[in-house]
C-alpha cells in the first residue's frame, strides 16, 4: 500500500513542530510562533488536516499515574502469513485495548506488540486469554520493559 507524500514548506513544518509540542495552542499563538498572519495559518492548518498530515488531536495521558506502568513487548509468530490471515490478525489486534502498538516485522517472528497493563498478573491474563487467542497465533515471546528511556513520538521531520 503506497501512500503519497505531501510537499511541506517551512511554514507547514513549523506548524507541525508547534502542534507536536502543544496541540492546544490557539490559532493566534500558532500564527505568531510561525511568523504568518492568522488567516493563512488557519488555511494551512485546514489543508494539513484535509491532506491527512494531521490525523487528529488527543490528550497525552501519564500511564504511571493511571496505574498502567507494566510494559511488555511481545514477539508473535503466526501459523499462516497469507494475506487473509494477516488481515484477520490485524483486525483482532485492534480489538484488544491493552495492545498499545502492533507492528508487522520482517524477522524470524511476524509481529511485535507493545502491551500495557497494571502489573504482571494482569499481563499474564491478557497474554493467556487475549493475545494467545488471536487468529493464527503459533507462539509468543515476552520481553518486559524495566524503564522507558525515550518515548517521544514523532518529534522532528
Amino acid at each position: 500500500m503506497q501512500i503519497e507524500q505531501v510537499a511541506l514548506d517551512r511554514f507547514d513544518r513549523a506548524i507541525l513542530e508547534v502542534l507536536a509540542a502543544d496541540g492546544r495552542v490557539s490559532i493566534t499563538d500558532l500564527a505568531q510562533q510561525i511568523g504568518l498572519s492568522k488567516s493563512p495559518t488557519q488555511a494551512r492548518l485546514r489543508r494539513l488536516e484535509k491532506e491527512g498530515v494531521i490525523t487528529g488531536y488527543r490528550a497525552l495521558l501519564d500511564p504511571v499515574r493511571l496505574g498502567l506502568d507494566h510494559v511488555a513487548f511481545v514477539e508473535v509468530k503466526l501459523t499462516d502469513t497469507r494475506e487473509a490471515a494477516l488481515r484477520a490478525f490485524n483486525k483482532a489486534v485492534a480489538q484488544v485495548p491493552e495492545i498499545e502498538q502492533a507492528h508487522m516485522i520482517a524477522s524470524h517472528f511476524d509481529y511485535l506488540l507493545k502491551v500495557r497493563t497494571r502489573d504482571m498478573a494482569a499481563y499474564r491474563a491478557v497474554l493467556g486469554e487475549r493475545i494467545s487467542a488471536l487468529p493464527h497465533v503459533a507462539s509468543t515471546s515476552t520481553y518486559v520493559a524495566m524503564e522507558a528511556v525515550k518515548d517521544t513520538g514523532l518529534a522532528e521531520m
